[in-house]
């Protein structure tokens, strides 16, 4: 089954934490622009958001496996307005731990039969004038197998058998295949039937991606770039208003939830964090989920934003190359790394009260601790406290020695390395620098280099690094399975030899532990699998005690988001810091989207 993750499009798959996306904007006009379509002469006022996205010729609508594997650059396809265009079958509560339908009217999942059953709302419209129906579900999950969608990893069948029931059928039963099925993005068949009736081809025959047509179809997959969407949501795109500043959506008057959404337009501004800081300064952006550095906070409080901080449940970690460096390969010098760095500064640094030290080193969020380990593996869990004596001895014990107030490695060299972060990311680049600094006051010499957001992950992939900030923990889903993937598989060799190289190279086979010799990449798997949760924790609990002892990547700190509300001025309803809805992640289950739907955000009267 791992044999698929190494096969897709695993950044969308796994729902990294950071925005990402091409910031073309170098200053975008205060004013919208177009703002007509079909929801009138903006009766109902506007909202304004941000999000970096790609216009075309690079940019394009293929809409197609979102939000798990998508194709690669569709514009506004990693972001949370997507659910605008094409909303799923449901969101999820992440504080009640239930699912609030969208377009479906409910599901079942039977263990026993090996089914889960989706049953669609009635009466739901595309753009086009035609019904969405479940066929279109089978057409979006045939797409998904174009894109080696990780749903595929488990389902065996698709049926509908009538106009708004959908059964998904499987093996196994996965604890994760509602999350891949209820959170995909329906497309429509009118225009993907053609790619989906060739997918449904290549599944009938038993065959794959990886062989035959297969890999034809793969191929011309990605170069399948429609000129529009046809969406089923309450908005659509205003083509006319689409430049390389800013973008509006517009009312769709017969999409579902048209009848609950009480903006006219949604205006998205493009850019990253730096151009859309200027914005929010100037008021001209009701809110935003980037990365602002803490110095923005106090002037967009002063603008009369409220700063909302959701968990983010991932954030940076140190990446360390242990093929090219033998002595990162082994586990104390990572031990005494982990000891020298001071977690709580670079969150401070970084982010302000928004960048909380990492306290468990568990590769999941500190929020899901509690829920997922008892007592008694939590009592094995080594918190890494900063300890410059501790750090100094480990290294001591691996070889390492002092020429004056420098080391030097096991093999006799100046310690010496470089470390790469992406520089469009403002938080991932002030933790790099500030790394860098508290390595040479340890006495390692450590040069900070900004890379490409783009680029920075494909070197690291590559193996082309020394030391790397990446990310740790997964937005995707509370389920700890999804941050293992991304802590130990996507920029490792499971996953990095798509691009040809080992990643960071920790190997996860035969690893020894204290509890004795376990496969990692096996253990893994079965964390996600099953919907017995006491089994499920049976190996979460390995896995994270491997971690912890093992240190494969070093996290430092959980990122909070610091997003900037606006409220009172366009727009009014944002949620208070008690709202339990706060909880949901923003990058995957986003509550301003979610509140949106309600009707519970609204035009400020008058």
């Amino acid at each position: 089954m791992i044999s698929n993750w190494t096969r897709r499009d695993v950044l969308k798959a796994v729902g990294l934490t950071t925005v990402a996306g091409a910031g073309v904007a170098a200053c975008a006009p205060a004013e919208p622009e177009g703002g007509g379509g079909s929801g009138g002469e903006g009766s109902g006022g506007d909202f304004h958001g941000a999000w970096p996205y790609m216009p075309s010729p690079e940019g394009h609508f293929n809409f197609a496996a979102l939000p798990y594997a998508g194709v690669p650059t569709v514009i506004l396809g990693d972001g949370p307005y997507r659910d605008l265009l094409l909303p799923p079958s449901a969101l999820w509560l992440w504080a009640d731990k239930e699912w609030e339908y969208l377009i479906a009217e409910s599901h079942e999942l039977d263990a026993d039969a090996g089914t889960l059953t989706v049953t669609l709302k009635p009466d739901l419209t595309w753009s086009d004038g035609s019904a969405l129906t479940s066929q279109d579900y089978l057409t979006t999950f045939y797409v998904q197998f174009i894109q080696r969608s990780p749903a595929w990893d488990f389902i065996t069948g698709l049926e509908a058998p009538d106009d708004t029931t959908v059964v998904v059928s499987f093996e196994d039963p996965p604890a994760v295949l509602e999350r891949f099925i209820l959170k995909s993005n329906i497309v429509p068949t009118a225009q993907y039937g053609e790619w989906a009736d060739r997918a449904k081809a290549i599944v009938d025959a038993g065959g794959s991606m990886d062989e035959g047509d297969g890999e034809a179809l793969g191929t011309d997959f990605q170069t399948f770039k429609p000129e529009n969407v046809v969406v089923s949501g309450p908005y659509d795109f205003d083509y006319d208003t689409i430049t390389n500043t800013q973008l509006t959506l517009v009312r769709n008057k017969t999409g579902y939830g048209a009848d609950k959404v009480t903006f006219d337009n949604v205006v998205i501004y493009n850019g990253e964090t730096t151009e859309i800081t200027s914005l929010v300064q100037s008021a001209d952006i009701d809110y935003a989920t980037h990365g602002f550095a803490p110095a923005s906070e106090k002037p967009f409080e002063a603008a009369g934003y409220t700063i909302l901080r959701p968990p983010v449940y991932s954030g940076p970690a140190l990446y360390l190359n242990q093929e090219r460096f033998p002595e990162f390969a082994d586990v104390r010098t990572r031990k005494a790394f982990a000891h020298l760095l001071d977690r709580a500064t670079i969150g401070q640094v970084s982010l302000a009260e928004s960048g909380v030290a990492v306290t468990n080193m568990v590769g999941f969020s500190d929020n899901f601790v509690d829920e997922w380990l008892t007592d008694d593996v939590k009592s094995k869990i080594d918190k890494y406290e900063q300890d410059a004596d501790k750090a100094t001895s480990l290294l001591e014990e691996a070889g390492w020695t002092k020429d004056g107030d420098a080391w030097k490695t096991p093999e006799g060299k100046s310690a010496s390395y470089e470390i790469q972060f992406p520089q469009t990311y403002a938080d991932w680049s002030a933790a790099g620098k500030e790394v860098a600094e508290e390595f040479a006051a340890f006495g390692i010499s450590v040069t900070a280099r900004g890379l490409d957001d783009k680029q920075a992950p494909i070197d690291l992939d590559k193996g082309d690094f020394e030391m790397a900030i990446e990310a740790w923990g997964s937005s995707a889903h509370p389920h700890p399975y999804f941050s293992f993937v991304q802590d130990l598989f996507v920029h490792n060799i499971p996953i990095a030899k798509n691009q040809g190289g080992k990643g960071y190279a920790f190997p996860l086979q035969d690893v020894e532990t204290s509890a004795g010799t376990v496969d990692l990449e096996e253990v893994v798997t079965k964390s996600g699998e099953g919907l017995d949760v006491e089994d499920q924790k049976k190996n979460v609990s390995v896995a994270a005690l491997a971690f912890n002892e093992l240190l494969p990547i070093i996290p430092i700190f959980e990122r909070y988001g610091n997003n900037p509300a606006l409220e009172g001025v366009r727009v009014q309803g944002f949620p208070t810091e008690d709202d339990p809805i706060l909880e949901n992640a923003p990058y995957a289950d986003n509550f301003v989207v979610l509140k949106m739907f309600r009707g519970e955000i609204t035009p400020v009267e008058g």
